[in-house]
């Protein structure tokens, strides 16, 4: 049995996809796309570089490698946002989440476990698959020779070792979107730093203030502020919202608990 139980814990920590490696690729492509699509001389007035922007490219060009960063924390958030749609849509299974577990409590009250398993087999998804163990768990406390408190117990920890395994599944990567909810308007922030000390640096010059140097400086730093922010908001609101979706799983399972063992102590004197 503890066998078993080891074999289906390793593969659970195969499923989904690494944040780093979503990380690594997406600030690749956004290096390519600020040198190669950003830093294309067309985007500029003349197809010189020196000169001023021609186009929105261009001024996020003007952003300096800071904003590579930045645009590459961006795309991480989209990325791993995209991935947790499809992996959050297998956990919650193939219907609805609330119509299943009203069907399965209805099930449970009529002491039709089998028709409950029925419904978990075809639900499919995490929570269905956290429930089935607890219910197989009850149909095996049929046979065992021990108090009715000790039964409830075995099934109570049955369903929270099942709710262990897969749990990871369903909160997998949010903590690094929750973390570039922070980076990304740190580094921002850092741009516009870089920025603002470029502009006092042409401010400071011998003679005339160069107004290029100067419009240069003052759109790396304005442009490190907007994708900084934009990085952070998309992030906090990604996070939220599958931190929601993570919260409705673990409070449909949490109630299916407790209907378990609770039809359990109450048919079983």
């Amino acid at each position: 049995m503890e066998t078993n139980k080891q074999t289906k814990r390793e593969g659970k920590k195969s499923r989904g996809v690494s944040a780093s490696i979503v990380v690594l690729c997406c600030m690749v492509l956004s290096f390519l796309f600020y040198q190669f699509i950003c830093g294309d001389p067309k985007n500029f007035i003349n197809n010189d570089l020196n000169n001023h922007p021609a186009n929105m490219l261009g001024t996020i060009y003007t952003g300096g490698y800071n904003i590579s960063i930045v645009i590459g924390l961006f795309l991480t958030v989209f990325a791993l946002s995209v991935e947790r749609i499809f992996a959050l849509t297998r956990c919650n299974g193939k219907g609805n989440l609330i119509n299943f577990v009203y069907d399965v409590k209805a099930d449970l009250k009529k002491g039709n476990i089998s028709g409950a398993e029925a419904l978990c087999a075809k639900q499919k998804g995490s929570v269905a698959a956290i429930i089935d163990a607890g219910l197989k768990k009850y149909k095996e406390m049929e046979a065992e020779n021990l108090s009715k408190e000790q039964k409830v117990k075995e099934i109570k920890e049955e369903i929270e070792e099942a709710t262990a395994l897969e749990l990871p599944t369903m909160q997998q990567n949010l903590p690094t979107i929750a973390t570039i909810s922070t980076l990304g308007t740190l580094f921002g922030l850092l741009g516009t730093v870089l920025g603002m000390i470029g502009a006092f640096g042409a401010l400071a010059a011998e003679g005339a203030a160069d107004a290029v140097a100067l419009s240069a400086s003052i759109s790396e730093a304005l442009v490190n502020t907007a994708l900084g922010i934009a990085t952070g908001a998309a992030a906090i609101i990604s996070y939220s919202y599958f931190s929601g979706k993570v919260d409705n799983m673990t409070f449909a399972i949490d109630e299916m608990g407790f209907a378990i063992t609770q039809t359990y102590a109450e048919t079983h004197k």
